[in-house]
């Protein structure tokens, strides 16, 4: 398999605006110590520890340096001020919409601005840091959020807390619904004003690039296709088919979610010359919405990639948790959010055995379920999911619709493409099998909030009918088939399924289109106009497709080989 688990994007005509370590970033800036009466300003992204301070230090040497940190009200404070947002629950909280600015106590803003006029050589580094003063020069220091959540499981605490032993759950809860989203806020506030980007992801290794460069780059990267950077994860009922189609580490127990397709979580490679620069896919969002997703869908979501991507394993595994996410109107009123978790599971292989839980069976008696769900999650029986819960066989590129309201779940043994809206985190769990979860504890269940969204009217008649293989042929011919697999009219993303040995034709100008070559080993994305490059996929990969490029085609590699590959788009 030639699965690229770095995939990169090659930025043409800033070779030279590239600093590929701690010594190439002290010559860039060495001009700084020539200067007497002047201010140094490197903001922060929350994550990024203090290896940066010290590297700025043997660069520039301050007479004061001032901590942005310390303009930000005290821990307590910042938990009362979070309480509502925060909630008691283990992984979700209430999106917070409002900027970092809130938590900021001026007083203590006020009286650190006046310390600026009276020293000459000044360094202002952190959090927030713009917020005292943008300075001469403006670095600003750059994490993706996956490398933020695995400091966090190594014991990083959230900003300003002292939380450094609490669940990693709560932790990322907390950088979810505020601190990532506040501090994406202040970014992008400063965006086109930062001179210079630190990629701190790798602890020890940083890199630098240009403002312009990197703002360039961004703007090249949405006139052509690209692939975000995937991450793998273990989980308790994690699998082995990625491990042997994704190259991973074979000594691992198992993998069982991969992130290939979320802007929100993945990040960006960026290859100036013979440096690699990571950036958060989500800096693309927030600063090309327009190129990116298409005028119709910035106006209808805002600056958020709308559709997500991602694998779920359970080949040689367990069963994924029974579960059911939120209507659009609870999600809303509960949580903030302004649309829902409507999915689907496109299987890429299966085994005997293999299936998929999907809708109740007819004449149930809803509240004898409830009862035995809450009677299961004390301990007092085992939920008996096969005598309320219908079970579908699963082969091969069947294609699951899951409405949000609609119980379900993988069965072990099946190799899930899911294909989503992107909200991620609203899973109500509602049985998890007797198990506990990898760090030993219940994994969380919210069998309250189910019972409220769950659609009892979803038995085995409109199930089969509505969201089991409800697969249309848009067009048949020697040169290719066209199917539209899904979703479900509820649900706003649809997917067309293409199986052709033939160079197809495709449109996006109306908005942005994310795939996966599902069966082939390996297909070329082209430009009619020859706008970009010819860009190669393999097996299982996905890959975006922006606004802006408006045209493509997709080929075979091999002209004797037989491709399958999946588009998503919103209506």
């Amino acid at each position: 398999m030639n699965y690229d688990k770095y995939p990169e994007t090659k930025i043409v005509g800033f070779d030279k605006d590239v600093f590929s370590d701690e010594k190439a970033i002290a010559q860039e800036l060495s001009d700084l110590n020539k200067k007497t009466d002047y201010c140094l300003t490197v903001e922060c992204y929350p994550g990024v520890n203090d290896e940066v301070l010290e590297m700025i230090q043997n660069i520039y040497d301050p007479e004061i340096i001032i901590c942005s940190e310390d303009i930000f009200y005290d821990k307590d404070t910042l938990n009362r001020l979070m309480k509502s947002h925060l909630t008691e629950d283990r992984v979700r909280g209430v999106m917070y919409y409002g900027q970092m600015e809130d938590f900021v106590d001026i007083q203590k803003q006020n009286e650190i601005k006046k310390v600026l006029s009276s020293h000459k050589r000044i360094l202002v580094y952190g959090v927030g840091a713009s917020l005292i003063s943008q300075g001469d020069t403006y670095i600003y220091c750059d994490m993706a959020r996956w490398e933020i959540q695995c400091r966090y499981r190594q014991g990083m605490p959230n900003f300003k807390q002292d939380n450094q032993n609490e669940d990693a759950l709560k932790k990322n809860k907390r950088g979810f619904f505020i601190e990532w989203r506040i501090a994406d806020k202040q970014k992008m506030k400063m965006f086109d004003k930062v001179d210079y980007f630190i990629d701190s992801n790798i602890i020890g290794k940083p890199k630098m690039v240009t403002g312009q460069a990197l703002r360039e780059g961004l703007k090249q990267i949405v006139k052509r296709p690209f692939r975000l950077v995937p991450y793998f994860d273990p989980g308790v009922w994690g699998g082995q088919w990625m491990k042997e189609v994704c190259g991973l580490d074979q000594s691992a127990d198992n993998f069982a979610w991969s992130f290939d397709g979320v802007p929100e979580e993945n990040s960006l490679y960026l290859r100036f010359g013979d440096t690699r620069i990571e950036v958060p896919a989500m800096d693309l969002v927030l600063y090309q919405p327009k190129e990116l997703l298409g005028m119709k869908n910035y106006c209808r979501f805002g600056a958020e990639f709308p559709i997500r991507f991602d694998f779920l394993d359970t080949i040689g595994g367990q069963n994924l948790s029974l579960q059911v996410h939120p209507l659009t109107e609870y999600i809303k009123s509960h949580f903030g959010m302004t649309y829902t978790q409507d999915e689907s599971y496109y299987i890429l292989d299966s085994q005997p055995g293999g299936g998929v839980y999907l809708g109740q069976k007819e004449n149930i008696d809803p509240e004898k379920m409830i009862d035995d769900l809450k009677q299961a999650q004390k301990g007092e029986k085992t939920f008996d999911a096969d005598q309320y819960i219908n079970f579908f066989e699963a082969k091969k590129h069947d294609h699951f619709l899951i409405p949000a309201g609609t119980v379900h779940c993988s069965s072990s043994n099946c190799m899930v493409l899911e294909i989503s809206a992107t909200p991620y985190i609203f899973t109500f769990k509602l049985w998890d099998w007797d198990r506990l979860g990898l760090d030993g504890l219940p994994r969380p269940i919210h069998i309250d909030d189910g019972e409220k969204n769950i659609q009892w009217d979803r038995t085995t008649p409109w199930v089969e009918e509505n969201l089991v293989n409800n697969i249309q042929v848009i067009h048949d011919s020697d040169d290719y088939l066209e199917e539209k697999t899904g979703l479900h009219e509820l649900e706003f993303i649809e997917t067309r399924r293409f199986t052709t040995q033939q160079k197809t034709y495709h449109q996006c100008q109306e908005g942005v289109h994310v795939l996966n070559l599902v069966e082939g080993t390996q297909a070329v994305i082209e430009s009619p106009t020859q706008a970009f490059e010819p860009f190669v996929v393999h097996y299982a990969e996905t890959f975006i497709l922006p606004s802006a490029v408006q045209e493509y085609t997709i080929r075979p590699y091999d002209s004797e080989e037989t491709i399958k590959f999946i588009k998503a788009y919103v209506r």
